[in-house]
């Protein structure tokens, strides 16, 4: 997973974990974003389409961010975060769409009205994990 791209992996998350995150999460995670959570439980990566870098969170980050109901802030109710930029945007799924649910990035301080999607679903955004975006 993730072979030839530059990714820096931590260990994976165990099944306990994704147990977890399943229980809390909407029915239809995209089976890939599972596994690229199995095979690295948070890792960062550059990634080929703005934000052009990749924080990806950990199974159980996530879940405790759904448990929260995104930390409190209504104005990202129907996103599931997994993720950031690390400088301010949040990478998540819009699950107000029907599955597959695009991947949006959300300004963090403007909040959910900031949402604009970068991959139609995660199957488009993981074949952009690990490059560096191509430059015109």
């Amino acid at each position: 997973m993730l072979e030839g791209r530059d990714w820096y992996a931590v260990s994976g998350a165990t099944a306990e974990a994704l147990t977890q995150l399943r229980m809390v999460a909407p029915e239809s995670l995209p089976a890939r974003y599972l596994n690229l959570l199995a095979f690295s439980d948070g890792g960062e990566g550059p990634l080929a389409v703005q934000p052009y870098n990749l924080c990806l969170d950990s199974a159980m980050t996530v879940a405790e961010t759904i448990n929260s109901e995104n930390n409190g802030q209504a104005d990202l109710q129907g996103f599931l975060i997994f993720g950031s930029n690390g400088g301010g945007e949040y990478l998540a799924f819009d699950t107000r769409e029907e599955a597959p649910w695009p991947v949006v990035v959300i300004d963090m301080v403007a909040g959910g009205n900031s949402a604009s999607v970068i991959a139609p679903d995660f199957d488009a955004f993981y074949d952009r994990i690990g490059f560096e975006a191509e430059v015109a």
